[in-house]
């Protein structure tokens, strides 16, 4: 399942060669994949219902690109299944053309920062077991000749042995996390400082949240590498209007909200005109009940659908962007007989039942 992936050949003190690429040309195929939150089964639904994992779960999109833009972490108890599996697919889809980027949301950085609010009894397991193999796998290291000293540095150098407050049953798993995802830690670096905060690819950009004049002034590029860098440990402190507060890029609710009319679309609409090529900003975060839908006549397209058992247990649903066909929903909803997709601007289907606000977003079909 990933377990022995050998690791990455790009440690922190290489990152400034090697820049997280924030543009991407128009590919033929997109597909946009919302919040994931730990539920690693209606994670790989998502994948197949865009036709992009087979039954063994390996890569068949062949050149499609994927963005799915972050909350792995948090509400479910399996992350780092999910962790593992987009690394896998990423090499995957790179051996065929194909590209699976992966993003931060605000989950994300939560972890990064210590804030384990939103983790639950089964992620705090997940983690205590993956840091008994990880330190077998340091004690292992040590035997060998020729390592670098330091290869098996201490995974918990540095945590107290104790928080105040902190229920004792948990504080293994509090302290695991620290260590997995503190700056510079094993797995913010190894997954999270592969994810990119802003990304354009072709004339739909991608955030988390939502994006502010101000963080189109900041530049994307430097958004996505001091974010990166604060990951890696190489920068103490990042600033608080990309990733904190209810005006950065992770938190944003802006344009998420479910009725039209309190989503501020001159906002918007000023933003995207100040990204060369943009058309749309496709964001997750906020929980759509009513499905993947498009508000500001499509500008603003929302896919976080709630689809971890976690969450509101949502159907799933991914957006697909098809140079040929356009923008399509595809959804397991059952209520769509006459196939997988539905079109943003399709109205809905009298027969369904659903009761919609007057003033909420258009339904997809």
């Amino acid at each position: 399942g990933g377990l022995f992936l050998p690791p990455p050949t790009i440690t922190s003190s290489d990152h400034k060669s090697h820049p997280l690429q924030t543009i991407f040309p128009s590919p033929t195929r997109l597909i946009a994949i919302g919040d994931l939150h730990g539920d690693f089964q209606k994670s790989k639904e998502a994948f197949k219902l865009a036709g992009l994992i087979d039954d063994h779960d390996k890569w068949c999109g062949g050149s499609t690109t994927v963005v799915q833009v972050g909350d792995v972490l948090d509400r479910g108890g399996e992350e780092l299944k999910i962790l593992y599996f987009l690394e896998k697919l990423k090499r995957e889809a790179a051996k065929v053309n194909g590209n699976v980027i992966t993003m931060n949301g605000n989950h994300e950085i939560m972890n990064v920062d210590g804030d384990f609010r939103y983790v639950t009894k089964e992620g705090l397991q997940e983690f205590k077991d993956w840091a008994m193999w990880y330190c077998v796998g340091n004690d292992m290291k040590k035997l060998c000749d020729g390592l670098e000293k330091g290869c098996a540095k201490d995974l918990f150098e540095g945590i107290p042995f104790e928080f105040r407050g902190v229920n004792p049953e948990v504080l293994d798993g509090i302290r695991t996390r620290i260590a997995a995802f503190r700056p510079n830690g094993p797995i913010s670096e190894r997954f999270l400082a592969k994810n990119q905060t802003v990304v354009v690819v072709g004339d739909s950009v991608f955030v988390h949240g939502g994006l502010l004049p101000k963080h189109v002034d900041y530049g994307f590029e430097n958004v996505n590498e001091e974010v990166r860098d604060w990951i890696c440990g190489l920068k103490r402190r990042v600033s608080r209007d990309l990733v904190r507060g209810r005006d950065s890029i992770v938190w944003l609710r802006k344009f998420s909200n479910e009725l039209a009319k309190d989503c501020d679309c001159s906002t918007l609409e000023h933003v995207l005109a100040t990204i060369p090529g943009a058309k749309r900003m496709i964001m997750g975060h906020t929980i759509q009940e009513s499905g993947i839908n498009g508000v500001c006549d499509n500008q603003a397209i929302r896919i976080d659908v709630g689809m971890s058992k976690g969450c509101t247990n949502g159907l799933p649903e991914v957006l697909e962007i098809d140079r040929d066909k356009g923008l399509r929903i595809l959804t397991s909803n059952p209520l769509y007989r006459n196939g997988k997709e539905g079109s943003l601007d399709a109205r809905p289907k009298d027969d369904l039942g659903l009761l919609l606000p007057e003033l909420g977003p258009k339904q997809v079909e």
